[in-house]
C-alpha cells in the first residue's frame, strides 16, 4: 500500500449552533420505531437528561461533510483525497469507536467540533484487504469538552462476482443474554431517508437498492452504523438513568432495511452490554455502557 503518512494529523474545526427543529426533527425520525413501554420510544424523558438536553446520538447529526455535487465519489460520499485519504479501496462503512460523555448537549447551543486522523493501517481479513482510518472528534461548548470520540472507519473491496456475498457472517447466539430490556423494530426506508437527511449522509448503500445489491454486494439497503449506535446509546441511557460516561460500540455484520431486530440491553459487572440483533440471531453491532 501507498504510503499516507501525511495525511496523519489533519484537523478540521467546524461551529454549529444546535436549533429546536434539528431536535425536533430527530425525535420525530426515531419516536414510534422502538415499539411501545418507554415515554417517547427511543428517547428517553426530560427528566433523564436534564432540561433543554439533545437525545444520545444527536452529536452525529452536527456539522457533517458538505460537499458539492462535483466532489462526489461514486459512492455520495466527498470523493477520497478531499476529506478522507484515497485509500485503493472502494467500499466504506463504520467499523465501531468509542465516545467518552462528560456532559449532554443542549438546544441553542453553539458547538465547536474538531477532528483530527489519528492513524491509518491496513489489515487483511477473510474478505481480503482491509483498511482502517482512525478519527478522533472533540465536541465543545465555551471551552468545555461534552464529547470525545474515536471513530473507526474501515474501507474494503468490492465483491467478487460470483460466489456468495463475503458479508455474510456467522450467527451470533442471541439466547444467553438475561436482557435487562429489549426493544423490537423494523426499520424502513422511511427512517433510512430521514437519518441520512439528519446527517447529511449521500451514502447510496442507504437508499440508492441497484448501487448497494449491484456495486457493493448487500443483500438491500443498509441500516447506517450510527443509526444502530444511537439505537443501543438511548437504551443505555434509559436503563442507566442517564448519559454514560463511557459507551463503546463496534460493527459485526450489515443490517439490511425491512428486517426485524431486537436492541438489547444486560447488567453486567462493569455495566451495560448493548447490542442489535436479528431475528435470524445474527448480532449486526454490539456495545458497551458504563457510568
Amino acid at each position: 500500500m501507498a504510503d499516507y503518512s501525511d495525511w496523519l494529523g489533519r484537523e478540521t474545526r467546524r461551529i454549529e449552533t444546535i436549533s429546536d427543529r434539528q431536535v425536533a426533527h430527530f425525535r420525530a425520525a426515531l419516536a414510534g420505531t422502538l415499539g411501545p413501554g418507554t415515554l417517547e420510544p427511543g428517547i428517553p424523558g426530560p427528566g433523564t437528561l436534564g432540561p433543554d438536553a439533545v437525545p444520545p446520538g444527536f452529536h452525529w447529526c452536527l456539522m457533517p461533510d458538505a460537499a458539492a455535487p462535483g466532489d462526489l465519489g461514486r459512492d455520495g460520499h466527498p470523493r477520497p483525497g478531499l476529506v478522507m485519504p484515497a485509500l485503493p479501496l472502494p467500499r466504506r462503512m463504520w467499523a465501531g469507536g468509542e465516545l467518552d460523555i462528560a456532559a449532554p448537549l443542549h438546544s441553542g447551543e453553539t458547538v465547536n467540533k474538531f477532528s483530527r486522523i489519528a492513524d491509518i493501517t491496513f489489515k487483511s481479513g477473510s474478505t481480503g484487504a482491509l483498511g482502517f482510518v482512525t478519527v478522533r472528534n472533540v465536541w465543545s461548548v465555551g471551552g468545555q469538552t461534552r464529547l470525545t470520540e474515536r471513530q473507526d472507519i474501515v474501507y474494503r473491496d468490492d465483491p467478487k462476482p460470483d460466489p456468495a456475498p463475503s458479508l455474510t457472517p456467522s450467527p451470533a447466539p442471541a439466547e444467553d443474554w438475561p436482557a435487562a430490556q429489549i426493544w423490537r423494530l423494523t426499520p424502513d426506508t422511511v427512517l433510512l431517508f430521514r437519518y441520512s437527511a439528519l446527517t447529511f449522509n449521500g451514502h447510496r448503500i442507504h437508499y440508492d437498492h441497484p448501487y448497494a445489491t449491484g456495486v457493493e454486494g448487500y443483500g438491500g439497503l443498509v441500516v447506517h452504523g450510527p443509526l444502530q449506535a444511537t439505537w443501543m446509546l438511548n437504551l443505555a441511557s434509559k436503563v442507566l438513568g442517564r448519559l454514560p460516561a463511557n459507551f463503546r460500540y463496534r460493527g459485526l455484520a450489515p443490517l439490511i432495511c425491512g428486517q426485524p431486530v431486537r436492541i438489547e440491553a444486560c447488567e453486567g459487572a462493569d455495566g451495560l452490554r448493548l447490542r442489535v440483533c436479528r431475528a435470524d440471531g445474527v448480532a449486526t453491532m454490539q456495545a458497551s455502557a458504563r457510568l
